[in-house]
């Protein structure tokens, strides 16, 4: 399992500006402005020798205790709950305040490790702005700049430094891996309950019952499977008390370790904006997927159209995924779920050979030709398969860094209907051939 880093502080100290930086990605928002992010945010750690999960948290003030900012107190410490290290970013030029105090009281009390970050140092003497952190009682600060990138690299070496590089499991080639995801109460153990047929995973109508990811190995009409029911509950700290909320980082390590991950929403309560920050999750990590909307039996009509339109409008970018309306307890619709799920593994794992992948592209630009841009079009040549799970699709040419996002989808589509790739995320990527005489008079 990959560490999980926390990025705590109080508000625009920059901890969205680094959590870009440790993704290389524009994920999160940044302004300058206090009190951007409400909510965690997660992400792949793209820095450093060893892969990560870092999350972005909400300004933290815990002093407040009411309205906003008291809720977003209660997504950091569950943040802080979950992760194994924690990197606390201060103001370098805003230096120390109360606040930073406060939150270093907490902090100390933890039993993982703490990295004081001083933020926005770039230009200035680092020893000297850096010297009245050590009041924190925290260890040696560390100098950074998020914006431009200084000392971040140290940073997060440090920081990873007491983590083993992670051990590559034993693959069992025949074993199909499928994670089950969704918040607390959507059914989850009660669909493993319903395909194993025995009560091996507990099941109470109440939130957080399950503790960690559980692995379950059952056998269904003739094929291996290894089920992934995915924490819905954080066990308590000893630090921050009662904290029992959805552990979306064992949510989001049971992801990467899967194949195929069926994410159940539960038809009765409304799609909530945790339930698309994991379908983006596993769409970012290229993992197949299959939609279950449970406890579907009961509804009537007009809630059932319902339920489909706001599917469609809050989950748009999972067009590519099957959706099935299931009831766990009553056993309905799990015949056809298990179908997608070994659909969506095949499409992942698809062979697309190369003459056929060019004659698609060829007829597809013939179609419908990309954009110009300026005096010219980009020109694709040919394309070959560049991995899978998910599917890879290398085309070559010139200037293909002008190809519109919009044209792109239109290519993802076209390959997606030829090769029948429902199920799984599908990459392009345009490889432009170097002109050798660009450089020469």
């Amino acid at each position: 399992m990959k560490p999980t880093i926390a990025l705590v502080g109080r508000p625009n100290v920059g901890k969205s500006t680094l959590f870009n930086r440790l993704t290389r990605s524009r994920d999160a928002i940044v302004a300058d402005f206090p009190g951007l992010t409400r909510d965690r945010h997660y992400g792949h750690g793209r820095l450093g020798y060893k892969p990560f999960l870092v999350v972005d948290t909400g300004g933290f003030e815990p002093l407040i205790k009411e309205g906003i900012l008291h809720e977003m107190a209660r997504q950091t410490e569950q943040a802080i709950a979950e992760a194994d290290a924690i990197i606390f970013v201060v103001d370098g030029r805003g230096g120390l305040t109360p606040q930073d105090k406060e939150i270093a009281n907490k902090l100390r009390r933890l039993e993982r490790p703490v990295f004081v970050a001083v933020n926005k140092t770039e230009g200035m003497n680092q020893g000297m702005v850096s010297a009245e952190f050590h009041e924190l009682g925290l260890g040696d600060p560390h100098p950074i700049s998020a914006s431009h990138g200084e000392g971040v690299r140290n940073l997060v070496d440090m920081a990873l430094a007491s983590f083993p590089e992670p051990e590559e499991e034993e693959e069992r080639p025949d074993v199909l891996k499928v994670a089950i995801a969704g918040r607390p109460n959507v059914g989850k153990s009660t669909l493993i309950n319903a395909l194993i047929g025995e009560e091996r995973v507990i099941a109470f109508d109440m939130p957080g019952t399950t503790r960690d990811a559980i692995y379950v190995d059952f056998e269904r009409n003739g094929k291996k499977y290894s089920l992934i029911d995915t924490a819905g509950l954080r066990k308590k700290g000893k630090v921050f008390e009662a904290i029992e909320k959805f552990s979306v980082v064992k949510t989001l390590q049971s992801i990467e370790d899967a194949h195929v991950v069926i994410l159940m929403l539960d038809a009765q309560q409304d799609i909530s904006d945790q339930d698309a920050h994991v379908a983006d999750f596993v769409v970012q990590s290229g993992r197949a997927l299959v939609v279950a909307v449970n406890k579907w039996d009961g509804l009537d009509h007009y809630t059932k159209e319902q339920v489909r339109g706001t599917i469609e409008r809050k989950l748009k970018f999972l067009e590519f995924a099957k959706v099935h309306f299931i009831s766990a307890k009553e056993n309905i619709g799990l015949d056809n779920l298990f179908k997608s799920v070994n659909g969506a593994y095949a499409a992942a794992m698809a062979k697309l050979p190369t003459p056929k992948l060019t004659r698609v592209l060829i007829d597809a630009v013939a179609r419908q030709a990309p954009p110009r841009h300026g005096a010219f079009r980009p020109k694709m040549r040919y394309a070959h398969q560049g991995g899978s799970n998910p599917p890879i699709i290398v085309i070559h040419g010139n200037a293909l860094e002008h190809i519109p996002n919009s044209y792109q989808r239109y290519l993802e589509n076209i390959f997606r209907h030829v090769f029948k790739l429902d199920g799984t995320p599908l990459r392009i990527q345009f490889n432009t051939s170097h002109n050798p005489y660009a450089d020469k008079d």
